[in-house]
């Protein structure tokens, strides 16, 4: 393939500002904020999860605190009413008073048992309470972040685009009137070895593969016409000649 040693040149340009698109292109893909936020909403979807969860074990405890709280006052209340029929003389009867008796001694004692039941349930919601409120301020720091974290990638992924157009509007101008078989050629190139499909050849040596070139191939390449393209022998990389190469 033969290409003005000038066109050669100007694909080092093209190859200059391609590899400034795929480091561009690169830092966008892999932004450590992009990273945090997929880590972090991970997390904070197991942490919701779990204050849905917290909040249900509330809500149960929350409906057996209003339960035992009714069960003691329904007591209390029926406490009260035979404790008055005993004390305005209500009943005259010696078994009924006797009876009665028991019963307001009993009323005590379920009293007691419910109190202490109710003082276990309101103990528990204390601490469901606590959890839930602590799960939910580890939901709020976390959005908190994620919305911090949002408008940092925001501003970097925005500076990185813009410096995607700009290399797209200068590389225009680098490949306008270049060969298209040498264009091809170093598009294909560039697409298996690993974004580089020309390199300068710099004192002696493949800018591609930075690998020295032997006595034997820098005499061949220096006889080569300038207008043929040379390919390292290592690489298969176009190598352009330039004033640096030693030859």
């Amino acid at each position: 393939m033969k290409a003005d040693p000038a066109a050669q040149e100007r694909l080092l340009e093209v190859q200059a500002l391609d590899a400034r698109a795929d480091q561009a292109r690169h830092r966008l893909a892999t932004m450590p904020e992009a990273a945090e936020m997929t880590a972090l909403e991970a997390s904070r979807t197991e942490v919701d999860d779990e204050r849905r969860d917290a909040q249900i074990v509330v809500d149960d405890l929350d409906l057996a605190q209003r339960k035992a709280d009714n069960d003691v006052e329904q007591v209390k209340t029926r406490r009260t009413r035979d404790r008055d029929r005993v004390e305005q003389g209500l009943i005259t009867n010696p078994k009924d008073l006797e009876r009665m008796q028991h019963e307001l001694a009993s009323l005590d004692r379920r009293i007691s048992v419910l109190e202490d039941e109710e003082l276990e349930v309101m103990e528990q919601l204390e601490e469901a309470q606590a959890r839930l409120a602590e799960l939910v301020q580890r939901v709020a720091a976390a959005d908190e972040r994620l919305a911090e974290l949002t408008v940092v990638r925001e501003e970097k992924a925005g500076a990185i685009e813009r410096e995607l157009s700009e290399i797209a509007d200068a590389r225009g101008p680098a490949v306008e009137g270049l060969p298209d078989d040498l264009l091809a050629l170093y598009e294909k190139l560039r697409a298996s070895k690993g974004g580089v499909g020309a390199a300068e050849l710099r004192q002696r040596r493949c800018n591609g593969c930075q690998l020295g070139i032997d006595n034997a191939e820098i005499a061949v390449i220096r006889s080569t016409p300038a207008d043929q393209v040379v390919r390292c022998e290592e690489c298969s990389r176009i190598l352009v000649r330039t004033a640096e190469s030693g030859l």
